[in-house]
């Protein structure tokens, strides 16, 4: 770190010269600039024809600024940290009570003061295996002398070593550990010096479903679980904790983890046996007591349009309607058992497992199961057709009943997650590759909602909202080498195309194009064609070859002509753009050698339809017209 800060220099410009003096006397104007820069009037000087002020002063050493910056840290940390602590006789609050202050540069200490506390350079080390105090004599020496006293400060060394210590574990007894980055995350602040250990559970616990053990073991208690397999199918009932000191007798921690654990998942076999006592169907009636939102009705009725849209999304896919009507009719039921009471994160996962055990078909089991799927970026989207018309149908509900009642998300908040579930229904369209039309899909979802907006301006809305998520997840995204770039994103929504999948096959086609040494010219052109019907106002749909009065008229006709039977052939969009290249001599001809806007009606009317048809070939696929040129 630099000892002192670089020399500061501040410049300012005044009011105008003519405002801040009148017959040789500065005005109030004049004068208010001076008090604001702290200076008298006449130290002012003169730039670009008004007052300006510049002042140096020397840099201060960093000593003298680590106060300052402290106390900004720790605000800025407070503005991120929900719950903070009280401890003691002060009133003062962090996220956990502050022992001692440490702040050193160099060899000397910077007196910071806070919390009660002034900064020295004691530390300590580990509570039990090193409490004795710790002199620093420099910086330097923190991590290795908290190392010494079995502490590992830097996070990204005890994060590294938890994983290491775990993973060996696993090996001891073949098998596999469950490792996600939260859970991961979590243990490493919450120990210094990682022993991990392992523990078991008893066998009969391996009859509830893996996911709920996980949810036990993992939400609960922040062990991690340990599998048979790489694949993570088959639970063993070992578990690896993570403990915060190398005790002397270990099994007694071992036997402390097991008892901690065995009441929890006791409570958790109770609830997957007393949910069993009747089938998933059953427990459908009780959805009519759960309010899914005030205006919208119960979940009861969230279920009845569930399985209407699901019908429609089937139907939309040329798929048989049963087995996702019937997922549909299902899917909340999991809502109001015991388990998904106690467990609201293994919502659907049980749904499956009971509408298994209830007798239901593979396909309604599954669909139920994958239905809220994907629940975030980068999470899969459902594996099967019955799973993804569910989640699609889930999701469309959800955006149009909440947009309806006027509750869209704003800048800072999306209560019901409503941006998460647009990019859910974008990725379920373009990575299953369904050819959806959300248009007539978010009509429809509109259509069946209880109260609110459910007008044409509502679907616009609700369809530029979705659009907006895929605008967000495309742009940057390096396709061929390049990124894609807004224009190009503008181009393809300027035709209002309503099928996610048919949008991003032409977007990947026109990011291709505008590589093409044409593309500029074309839409350079196109921008000239569009400026020309616009003032015309209106044009025919017919063009008459007969009344062409130059070569180049002729030429741009049967060019296109040419260019509309060979895109007739093809549906690939990047093919069709390549063809399109070829009108950009014929076009430049063109506007060389003919005069659009003629004093002669005929002439100028028959000119306008040819460009009118030339304009349509422009966007055909994109709008040329929104792309650079």
């Amino acid at each position: 770190v630099c000892e002192q800060q670089p020399d500061q220099t501040v410049e300012r410009l005044g009011p105008a010269l003519a405002a801040a003096v009148k017959d040789g006397q500065p005005t109030p104007a004049g004068l208010g600039f001076a008090r604001a820069c702290g200076v008298a009037f006449t130290a002012l000087g003169q730039k670009d024809g008004k007052l300006y002020f510049r002042q140096s002063t020397p840099g201060r050493p960093t000593t003298a600024l680590l106060p300052e910056v402290f106390e900004a840290a720790l605000k800025r940390m407070d503005e991120h940290v929900a719950k903070r602590m009280r401890w003691g006789d002060g009133d003062e609050t962090f996220v956990r009570p502050v022992q001692w202050l440490v702040c050193l540069f160099g060899g000397e200490v910077v007196p910071l003061v806070r919390f009660g506390l002034t900064a020295d350079r004691i530390t300590y080390g580990h509570r039990f295996h090193a409490p004795a105090p710790i002199a620093l004599a420099s910086p330097a020496d923190y991590e290795t002398a908290l190392r010494t006293a079995r502490v590992l400060a830097d996070p990204a060394t005890r994060k590294a070593e938890v994983r290491r210590q775990i993973e060996a574990e696993a090996r001891k007894l073949a098998g596999h550990v469950r490792i996600t980055d939260a859970l991961l995350d979590e243990v490493t602040a919450l120990v210094e010096w990682p022993v991990a250990v392992i523990g078991h559970f008893e066998d009969r616990f391996l009859a509830l479903p893996p996911e709920v053990v996980v949810a036990t073991v993992e939400t609960n208690q922040r062990y991690f679980t340990v599998f048979r397999d790489a694949a993570q199918t088959q639970l063993t009932n070992a578990f690896i904790t993570v403990c915060n000191i190398e005790s002397r007798d270990v099994a007694q921690v071992i036997a402390g983890n097991e008892r901690v654990i065995r009441p929890r998942l006791t409570d958790a076999l109770f609830f997957w046996q007393q949910d069993l006592k009747q089938p998933l169907e059953a427990y459908g009636a009780k959805l009519a007591t759960v309010t899914f939102h005030q205006a919208l009705g119960t979940m009861a009725d969230k279920v009845g349009r569930l399985r209407r849209l699901a019908v429609t999304i089937a139907q939309a896919l040329g798929v048989d309607a049963a087995y996702a009507e019937r997922a549909a009719a299902l899917c909340k039921n999991d809502l109001v058992t015991r388990m998904v009471y106690e467990f609201p994160e293994l919502q659907g996962i049980m749904g499956g497992y009971y509408a298994r055990a209830s007798g239901e078909p593979d396909a309604v089991a599954q669909a139920i199961r994958e239905h809220y799927q994907p629940t975030q970026q980068g999470t899969p989207i459902p594996a099967t057709m019955q799973g993804r018309i569910l989640a699609l149908a889930d999701k469309l509900d959800t955006l149009a009943g909440i947009f309806a009642v006027g509750q869209k998300p704003s800048a800072s908040k999306d209560p019901f997650a409503l941006r998460r579930a647009a990019l859910g229904v974008l990725r379920i369209c373009l990575e299953a590759e369904l050819p959806l039309d959300l248009r007539a899909l978010l009509h429809t979802a509109l259509e069946l909602q209880p109260a609110g907006a459910r007008d044409a301006a509502m679907l616009r809305e609700l369809e530029d909202f979705i659009f907006d998520r895929l605008r967000a997840h495309v742009l940057g995204q390096r396709v061929e080498g390049r990124e894609i770039a807004a224009e190009t994103f503008a181009a393809v929504r300027a035709l209002g195309i309503p099928r996610p999948l048919d949008f991003l096959r032409r977007l990947y086609a026109v990011h291709a194009f505008v590589a093409e040494p044409a593309a500029p010219d074309l839409a350079a052109a196109n921008k000239r064609i569009r400026n020309i019907l616009r003032q015309a106002g209106t044009a025919p749909d017919t063009v008459d070859p007969a009344r062409f009065e130059h070569a180049a008229e002729h030429a741009l006709f049967e060019a296109m002509k040419t260019l509309d039977a060979r895109n007739a052939q093809t549906a690939d969009y990047r093919a069709q753009l390549v063809n399109l290249a070829a009108l950009r001599e014929p076009v430049d001809r063109f506007f060389e050698q003919v005069m659009v806007n003629v004093e002669d009606a005929v002439l100028r009317t028959n000119r306008l339809a040819l460009l009118a048809q030339l304009d349509r070939l422009c966007r055909s696929v994109a709008d040329l017209s929104c792309l650079p040129g």
